[in-house]
């Protein structure tokens, strides 16, 4: 997949096949729409392309309250990627884009920079200055035949729609099944393992940092987790702390990785942290030594979950 930051670098001459949204987590409903979105495009002979912005609409209107994001900048373009999408445009939303009428956007935009032959959006979409852009303003432009237009239906799982709110709901009270259910595999956080300030090694486990950056996914606690190594190619048993590290006076959002029965050498690494299951919340000790103790059973019990469980015989075989 091409991804193309900003208008000014789209250089493409060909029409393609569009669809817009935020596509934060890329779950089954966004899934289903990007491949509704391929198979629109293939008899066209046309790219697929799809439009997102960053930072998200609801991120520049409410800056200080804005939902957690489910994944950071690079999981969402693989996820996206993912689905067989040719290319990504990545529009800033700021000022002028949030001022922007949606006939603009239409006009200037969809048909005349980006030449859509087919455009594809959800049922509730809503576009431009105060969301006045809507379905029935894109079918107006298609009567005029500048594009056929077409609609996503909500995807529905237990009674209820699939959308990124309700994944980022059940993330945060740590129902990883039922987050998994929505997103069609278990939640993953990437990132590069960063030097840290070596508490875990003090203490006798060691950990991998994986650095953050802006991202604030959702869940808190302690999960026994499967530790990808981008790098390698190998996958990891492991315990994670996704947290502020209260008892060592910590002010700043970690997500630390105890490998369990590995040694690596993993800094500068990519890492991809897929969260299998929630051992506890995060927790002040007294001591040093009771976060320790503490330490010591969520390895033994991310050991028996990872190891133990037959459901997950197929996870065991492929883990170190």
């Amino acid at each position: 997949m091409q991804l193309i930051r900003g208008l000014h670098r789209w250089t493409e001459s060909a029409p393609c096949a569009i669809t817009i949204g935020n596509f934060d987590g890329v779950h089954l409903g966004h899934q289903a729409m990007l491949e509704q979105l391929v198979q629109a495009a293939q008899p066209l002979q046309v790219p697929s392309c799809v439009i997102s912005f960053e930072p998200l609409p609801h991120e520049y209107f409410n800056q200080k309250d804005a939902p957690a994001r489910l994944n950071g900048f690079r999981d969402r373009i693989r996820g996206i990627a993912a689905q067989g999408i040719d290319k990504l445009l990545l529009l800033r939303f700021d000022k002028h884009q949030a001022s922007q009428s949606a006939d603009d956007f239409v006009q200037s935009i969809l048909i005349e920079k980006l030449r859509a032959q087919h455009i594809l959006v959800g049922d509730d979409f809503r576009f431009g200055h105060n969301r006045e852009g809507d379905f029935a303003l894109l079918q107006a432009y298609e009567k005029q035949g500048y594009f056929k237009l077409s609609q996503h239906e909500t995807l529905n799982i237990d009674g209820a729609r699939v959308s990124s709110t309700r994944v980022r709901k059940h993330l945060a009270s740590a129902e990883l099944d039922a987050a998994a259910a929505l997103l069609g595999h278990a939640y993953t956080i990437s990132g590069r393992v960063i030097h840290g300030e070596k508490v875990g090694r003090q203490l006798g486990f060691p950990t991998a940092n994986i650095a953050l950056n802006a991202h604030r996914p959702p869940l808190r606690g302690v999960f026994a987790v499967v530790a990808h190594d981008e790098n390698s190619g190998k996958a990891f048993a492991a315990v994670a702390n996704l947290g502020e590290r209260p008892t060592v006076g910590g002010r700043r959002l970690l997500l630390e990785v105890h490998l369990l029965n590995a040694e690596a050498e993993l800094y500068g690494h990519h890492m991809r942290i897929e969260f299998i299951e929630f051992i506890r919340g995060e927790q002040k000790f007294d001591s040093l030594d009771a976060l320790k103790t503490a330490i010591s059973n969520d390895s033994d019990t991310a050991s028996r979950i990872l190891y133990g469980n037959p459901d997950l015989t197929s996870l065991s075989n492929r883990i170190h």
